[in-house]
């Protein structure tokens, strides 16, 4: 692809204002479930008009130029298959994401930081089978003291994801602005009604 285009997946605010486009790989499924893979419209338009990407569903809005009326994006399909990721990065979101955005010491949901099972005073790494997600009532609780003498128990034991186990686990977790275009593809292989 040319140095000049550079998609950007985005985070959509106010349901659906910006008519932002689900981007599918060229298997038809989404380059990602969480975040969802959004591109702005004028990203899917510009795609469009340089021959990446298939339009496969659109929006009733239209945008206009001089000379042509182009109704904006709601699907689009990417040409050229992206390999997926197998190694998943390490970092503060995808551990969030690998727990279910939940402590694993107590099973609360919201505000979270994370902790090391086996503390770094104690000689714990930060790595992906000693970090998990935790609650910030937890995390103090825990401090730099083992499990076992905070008689803590963990809700699973940490491990290193891969990256379609992680899709998937983002899968669990749909936006609230989902556009009724992309139903079909985001849940290809939920049971069909009969």
């Amino acid at each position: 692809m040319d140095g000049d285009f550079q998609p950007r997946f985005e985070p959509v605010t106010g349901l659906l204002k910006n008519r932002p486009a689900l981007v599918l790989n060229a298997d038809y499924r989404p380059l990602s479930y969480f975040p969802l893979s959004l591109w702005p419209w004028q990203e899917a338009v510009k795609a469009a008009w340089l021959d990446r990407v298939e339009i496969v569903a659109e929006y009733d809005d239209v945008v206009r130029s001089p000379s042509t009326v182009i109704r904006i994006p709601s699907v689009v399909v990417l040409k050229d298959y992206v390999k997926p990721r197998k190694r998943v990065a390490f970092t503060r979101f995808n551990l969030f994401l690998r727990d279910e955005f939940c402590c694993q010491y107590c099973g609360a949901k919201g505000e979270l930081t994370f902790d090391h099972v086996i503390p770094r005073a104690a000689g714990g790494v930060t790595s992906w089978e000693n970090v998990v997600a935790a609650c910030s009532p937890c995390n103090l609780r825990k401090g730099s003291k083992s499990l076992r003498q905070i008689g803590f128990q963990l809700q699973r034991t940490p491990r290193a994801p891969d990256a379609a186990a992680l899709h998937n686990v983002g899968r669990k977790f749909p936006p609230d602005h989902l556009h009724k275009s992309w139903l079909d593809f985001l849940y290809w292989d939920a049971e069909l009604d009969a």
